[in-house]
């Protein structure tokens, strides 16, 4: 029986851990992992901003080569777009999915280790290029660099950050690397050209209405001069945004000029990355429609950061940046909820309704009231107790409209108390 009962435990234990082994990691949530390490806050905005944060939402086993505040490009997507690379496919190429613990790196073998990356998952990688070459380095942890046999940008890893046990590892590299296939040399001393708004816009998807506005107006021409200045900040509505719009609304009925001082007052004259916005000091900012207003401080957009997200308010309507569009300095094209209105034009009080009434069509003819006769026309009656109902005609055979309702009630009272006072003297003594 004693040899049952521990045959009976052990298989319990074996039973215990294979579930153990077999179940699925939990997935982490990177962005909670990263939210203690202020050095750490701008690659954490940066994945934040990009599709790559949800990507990674659902998976574990992952390790992360996150770059300090200090080692990231002062425009992170100009660095990428640079090398003909896409921001976001950078950042998935910092994601490794194996997880390496900082014991798993000194323990790596002198030819190093290849490991794939999120990047890779993309398909728009060729053979093993979306995959990352790490190998030990004398007193670093490792480097890491493109399999590629021509030289790539690489990065040393500074060190670890934090980890969720066989989930997630984080780790500190000393910057950006860019997928092999992406020549950054040759790029680096060409001077970047303007950025096609309506492009980046078409590109995006879901802006066919402002990207049609803009081209239409001429105004997205005048981005290109402000550009080489400060940069532009662009606010984007999308096309729910339009769609949602009240439908007596008199946005589509503004003529040409006044339609573009509203589109230039969806855009500031400055580049703001989001985490600009964010920590914005003056929350009150001046827009291209300011400068072309008569008097100075018309035409301001309000910018607060409210419940996590950036908040812009007109005077008129409250709308939301959504996500962003494309941010590579100077130029930040960002979605938001809401078609942004000037209180110089629309008021809080120009409800759909209001706007409806005004632009309504009269009414039709048949429910007005009928003409009046001409002097010459009108027949006076000839006695009191002959109301125009009991008429048979009018003189000079003119005819006479049928009476109202109203009328006819008022008369047939009359006539029934005419008739009350001829019956009240025969009632009144049998009373």
């Amino acid at each position: 029986m004693r040899g049952q009962g521990q045959i009976s435990r052990r298989l319990v234990v074996l039973v215990v851990v294979a579930g153990l082994l077999l179940a699925p990691a939990a997935a982490v949530d990177v962005q909670a992992v990263l939210a203690p390490f202020p050095d750490l806050a701008g690659f954490a905005r940066l994945l934040a901003s990009s599709p790559v944060a949800r990507e990674l939402a659902g998976r574990s086993s992952l390790t992360l080569l996150a770059v300090p505040n200090a080692d990231l490009p002062q425009s992170p997507s100009a660095f990428a777009a640079a090398a003909g690379a896409d921001l976001a496919d950078v950042l998935r190429y910092h994601v490794l999915l194996e997880y390496l613990s900082p014991a798993d790196l000194r323990r790596l073998p002198a030819t190093g280790k290849l490991v794939t990356t999120l990047f890779q998952t993309t398909g728009r990688a060729s053979a093993d290029l979306g995959a990352v070459n790490v190998t030990a380095a004398g007193p670093s942890l490792g480097v890491v660099r493109s399999p590629a046999p021509f030289p790539g940008s690489n990065a040393t890893v500074l060190g670890s950050v934090t980890s969720v046990p066989y989930n997630l590892s984080v780790l500190a590299v000393d910057g950006l690397i860019v997928p092999s296939g992406f020549d950054l040399a040759a790029s680096e001393s060409r001077p970047p050209a303007a950025v096609n708004i309506t492009r980046v816009l078409a590109d995006a998807r879901g802006f066919n209405v402002a990207a049609s506005m803009l081209e239409a107006s001429g105004v997205a021409e005048e981005f290109e001069g402000d550009e080489r200045g400060a940069g532009i900040t662009v606010f984007v509505p999308t096309d729910d945004a339009f769609a949602s719009l009240p439908a007596g609304d008199r946005l589509q009925s503004l003529p040409a000029d006044r339609k573009a001082v509203v589109l230039r007052f969806h855009v500031l004259h400055s580049y703001y990355p989001l985490g600009s916005l964010e920590s914005i000091v003056n929350p009150l900012q001046p827009t291209l429609a300011t400068e072309y207003a008569s008097q100075a401080g018309r035409f301001t957009l309000n910018i607060t950061r409210s419940n996590g997200s950036v908040a812009i308010d007109t005077g008129v309507v409250q709308a939301t940046i959504t996500r962003t569009v494309f941010d590579q300095n100077p130029v930040a094209v960002f979605a938001v909820s809401k078609v942004l209105l000037p209180k110089e034009m629309f008021t809080r009080a120009d409800s759909a309704a209001v706007v409806a009434a005004a632009l309504a069509p009269p009414p039709a003819a048949s429910n007005s009231m009928p003409p009046e006769p001409p002097e010459s026309a009108r027949t006076p009656p000839t006695k009191l107790s002959s109301p125009p109902a009991l008429r048979g005609g009018a003189r000079n055979d003119t005819a006479v409209s049928p009476p109202s309702s109203s009328t006819a009630k008022a008369t047939a009272i009359g006539r029934w108390c005419i008739e009350l006072l001829y019956v009240l003297p025969v009632l009144l003594p049998l009373v």
